[in-house]
């Protein structure tokens, strides 16, 4: 019986009673497994780089996650942030190198919402801090609400791309994403290809070109209720399937 392929997790770090904890959102945690029919790891975001190397030994595959938190703007040579925003300085330390690495070893990388943003810093990208303040933008943040189905609901279109990987996945030129986000691309990062686009613009899917490996990030969130949305679905199986062939190279 074929081997279930491993995908590494990167935790955030956040403060729980008088405790930090590294964890991770149940909905990825059930997408890696599910959709993607790997084994989840939890990756300790320690900023360590000894330890993200010997990380990557381990796996095969790694999914970048969703969070509050923002990158600091630093890594991407902006101004400070506002206060009152949510940073995570041990996320950033672990996962932008964590990613810089995956690539470069030809380890499958998929990113979603952060993680979109992670690999796009990481190539010499940049962002907006506040998308919905840039003339002629859309307000991408989600509806002030505490029912979730409402929060992740599909919030507007995104046009696939000719050629796009995701126009493949999707049959289509175009789709309905979920949107919950204030932060964006504003330039895309070296090497970077855009795969969608928002109808005001902004990118919110790409890939990386010269990856040895499958490389992929979305600025949506295709790991809520994955089941019910095909697209998500064949996101997650794409790279689900890169994972196992990693993790079939390895056992030859």
């Amino acid at each position: 019986m074929q081997q279930k392929p491993l995908i590494g997790i990167p935790c955030d770090v956040k403060q729980i009673g008088h405790f930090p904890f590294h964890a991770v959102g149940d909905k990825y945690v059930v997408a890696a497994a599910g959709a993607a029919g790997g084994v989840p790891l939890l990756l300790p975001s320690l900023g360590d780089a000894e330890l993200i190397a010997a990380s990557l030994e381990l796996v095969d595959g790694v999914l970048l996650p969703g969070s509050p938190s923002n990158i600091e703007p630093h890594h991407y040579s902006a101004g400070p942030s506002r206060e009152g925003t949510l940073h995570d300085v041990r996320r950033d330390a672990t996962t932008l190198p964590l990613a810089r690495l995956a690539i470069e070893r030809g380890v499958p990388l998929l990113g979603i919402c952060r993680g979109f943003q992670e690999v796009n810093v990481v190539m010499g990208g940049t962002l907006h801090q506040h998308v919905q303040e840039e003339p002629g933008m859309l307000d991408h943040r989600e509806p002030d609400t505490d029912d979730l189905d409402l929060m992740y609901g599909e919030a507007h279109d995104i046009r696939l791309l000719p050629d796009s990987w995701i126009a493949g996945w999707a049959g289509s030129e175009r789709a309905r994403v979920n949107s919950i986000h204030q932060q964006g691309i504003r330039t895309l990062g070296e090497g970077l290809v855009a795969e969608a686009v928002a109808d005001d613009g902004l990118i919110e899917a790409y890939r990386v070109e010269a990856a040895r490996a499958f490389a992929y990030a979305v600025q949506w969130h295709p790991e809520w209720k994955y089941w019910e949305n095909p697209l998500s679905r064949k996101i997650f199986e794409a790279f689900g399937e890169a994972c196992r062939q990693r993790r079939q190279r390895r056992n030859e």
